[in-house]
């Protein structure tokens, strides 16, 4: 970039016709060798009017230095010119130092120019000039000042400016919202000039430093203008903290509106998923419940037609119960008089033992008594004999008497004897007439046990038309249960079709179903073949008639036990279908209530969602508070200040007054500027 710069210069000094000034390029070199490529410094050095020009179309459209030092260089007023304007359409130079080169009415034009048509120049340095000698010059540069909005720093001390130039100063100041520090030390600005500076800043807001000793301006004025500049410096430093905080506010609101709106599109996104969850979980459902209708219709058709069959059955079954039934009345009549008879005969033999017992017990009594009566005897002769020695004298009469108790005894149970064998005679006689009248109850028994096996003959030719129809009932539950399987098989199929997969339970179920309806139509048979070998045993075996009866009992109720648990498993069948569809409706009314749980959170994301943007529009409201309050802080400092310029100014006035009647009542010359 140096090099571009060194070798333009070259070029258009040879275009010029000028030989290149080796301080320059002394410079150059040396700015390329330390290395700082934004630093211009030309200063103390001598440039010719043709070098300015040249110098002055290098910098039109430079973009390397950033600062350009030109103090004391003596530059004449074309040279002057000339430079600044090649600066005017410059956009990098920050800092331009023209600093004690005696630039005077043809530079302040310049300056003017650059000033109203540079926007790059932060810092201006016009220090040791005589800027201020030249009224119509100066207000142009003052004019150039008012409508520059970069320049921030104005350095113009020693330019002799009276207090018309601060005049023209104080209007150009009162326009300028950019400039921030400005230097008037040591000119002559005196206490008009003062007062003229004292009323810009009124209206000025940014200037923060203003330098004005040497210029005789008295202290009060001095004091005001600091207070003045402390005043822009406190609302700058206000003005600053209040924009801080605004910024850091709308940063704080920009973020609080893009999480909101980032919450609020999560949101609806949420709740959009969720709508269309529930379409879509509203529509499956809508489209199970139409199939479990149809299944439902299907299973009541199916149940209505097992229902007509099980009438069916039920009547036939019902016949034929009413047919056991008479069977087992005529078994029970024939088993209650066998009962009777059995109960009679068990009496009567029971009264003759009882009555043997009777007589038997009497005469063991009696017998026991004897045999008592005996061993006392025995007992007293055994006493006796120890007494025989004793008692010699009692021998005889003893033996008597002896003899006469075992006589007495003998005769005694002689008589025993006798009537215990009479009571055996009589006994085996009463014996006899019950055998006799068992022999004669026996041979009624037989005359009415050949009637019923005659009754039985005519009831076994009824039972054998019973069979006859049984077969042809049973014929007919063979077409019916044909017809049945094949029904059964087609809605088999066509539940198959319909269900596919999700039905194979349903489908296992019927298959059970199908299987009992064959194993109970194999049972029907068995029991056919049964009840044919029954009725051969009956006509072979007539004495076993009874238990083949009871075995036929039997088998009816076993038969009937089979119904009844056909009938419980149809009825459980049924029950499993209506528990299954009140399992479905209660899934269907779970999704239902899933669906309002899903509406209910709908309803509080939204509640929520209001009572978030309720908050955001509370902490907006809030710090639109805030904002107001601060703008109403400002604008009672304003009004403070406001009032201190009014009393300032009021200061002033009365000040002037007293300073023109001072110099009206005394005879003063007044001094005209050099030209």
């Amino acid at each position: 970039m140096m090099e571009d710069f060194r070798k333009t210069y070259l070029r258009l000094c040879k275009e010029s016709g000028l030989e290149p000034q080796e301080s320059i390029l002394n410079q150059l070199h040396n700015v390329r060798a330390a290395g700082d490529s934004a630093r211009l410094d030309l200063s103390t050095q001598t440039l010719s009017v043709d070098t300015c020009a040249v110098l002055g179309r290098v910098l039109y459209n430079d973009v390397l230095f950033t600062e350009v030092v030109l103090s004391d260089c003596m530059l004449t007023e074309e040279g002057v010119k000339l430079l600044l304007h090649g600066l005017c359409s410059n956009t990098t130079v920050k800092v331009l130092d023209l600093k004690g080169n005696n630039m005077r009415a043809v530079g302040s034009e310049a300056l003017g120019k650059l000033l109203r048509q540079n926007k790059s120049i932060r810092r201006l340095t016009l220090e040791w000039n005589a800027l201020g000698m030249w009224g119509e010059a100066f207000s142009i540069f003052c004019e150039g000042l008012g409508s520059n909005e970069a320049l921030k720093q104005l350095d113009l001390r020693n330019n002799q400016i009276n207090h018309q130039g601060a005049g023209e100063l104080a209007m150009a100041l009162k326009r300028n919202t950019t400039l921030q520090e400005l230097d008037l030390r040591w000119n002559n600005i005196g206490l008009l000039g003062g007062r003229s500076l004292l009323e810009c800043l009124q209206q000025n807001r940014t200037l923060l430093q203003l330098e004005m000793a040497g210029n005789n301006v008295p202290s009060d004025t001095l004091k005001a203008v600091e207070q003045s500049i402390d005043h822009n410096c406190d609302r700058k430093s206000t003005l600053k903290e209040s924009r801080s905080k605004t910024q850091v506010l709308s940063k704080e609101i920009q973020s609080l509106r893009e999480e909101k709106g980032k919450q609020f599109l999560n949101m609806m996104e949420t709740i959009d998923k969720q709508r269309e969850d529930l379409g879509r979980s509203s529509r499956m459902s809508a489209v199970r419940v139409g199939q479990l209708q149809e299944a439902l219709n299907e299973r009541k058709s199916a149940v209505n037609s097992l229902k007509a069959k099980l009438q069916m059955t039920e009547a036939a079954l019902a016949l034929s119960e009413q047919k056991s039934h008479d069977l087992g009345e005529l078994l029970s009549r024939v088993k209650l008089e066998k009962s009777e008879l059995k109960e009679r005969q068990s009496r009567e033999m029971n009264k003759e033992q009882e009555e043997a017992v009777i007589r038997e017990g009497k005469l063991i009594r009696e017998l026991h008594i004897s045999t008592e009566k005996t061993l006392h005897l025995k007992s007293k002769v055994d006493e006796l004999e120890r007494r025989c020695k004793a008692q010699q004298d009692h021998i005889f009469d003893l033996k008597q008497e002896f003899t006469n108790s075992t006589a007495e005894l003998k005769l005694r149970l002689a008589q025993a004897e006798e009537r215990l064998e009479a009571e055996k005679k009589r006994s085996k006689q009463t014996l006899d007439d019950a055998e006799n009248l068992r022999q004669k109850e026996v041979d009624h028994l037989n005359r009415h046990r050949e009637e019923s096996e005659r009754s039985l003959q005519d009831r076994v030719q009824k039972l054998e038309g019973i069979r006859i129809q049984l077969e042809e009932e049973l014929s007919r539950v063979k077409a019916l249960s044909v017809t049945e399987r094949a029904q059964s098989e087609e809605e088999l199929i066509k539940v198959r079709n319909q269900v596919r997969l999700e039905e194979q339970q349903r489908v296992s179920h019927l298959e059970e179903k199908l299987r009992l309806l064959t194993q109970s139509r194999d049972e029907s048979q068995i029991h056919c073949t049964q009840q044919k070998q029954t009725v051969s045993e009956l006509q072979a075996k007539n004495n076993h008639l009874a238990l083949e009866m009871e075995g036929l009992k039997r088998r009816i109720e076993e038969l009937q036990q089979e119904l009844g648990g056909k009938e419980q498993e149809k009825v459980a069948e049924v029950n499993k279908v209506r528990v299954e569809l009140q399992e479905q409706i209660g899934h269907l009314q779970a999704e239902r209530a899933t669906q309002g749980g899903l509406k209910e959170k709908i309803a509080a994301l939204e509640r929520e969602l209001k009572v978030q943007t309720s908050n955001h529009r509370e902490a907006l409201l809030d710090k639109e508070s805030e904002i107001s309050s601060l703008l109403e802080k400002l604008r009672l400092k304003d009004g403070e200040i406001m009032r201190m310029r009014e009393d300032e100014a009021q200061r002033a006035s009365f000040l002037q007054k007293a300073i023109l009647t001072y110099v009206q009542g005394s005879p003063l010359g007044s001094c005209s500027p050099k030209k």
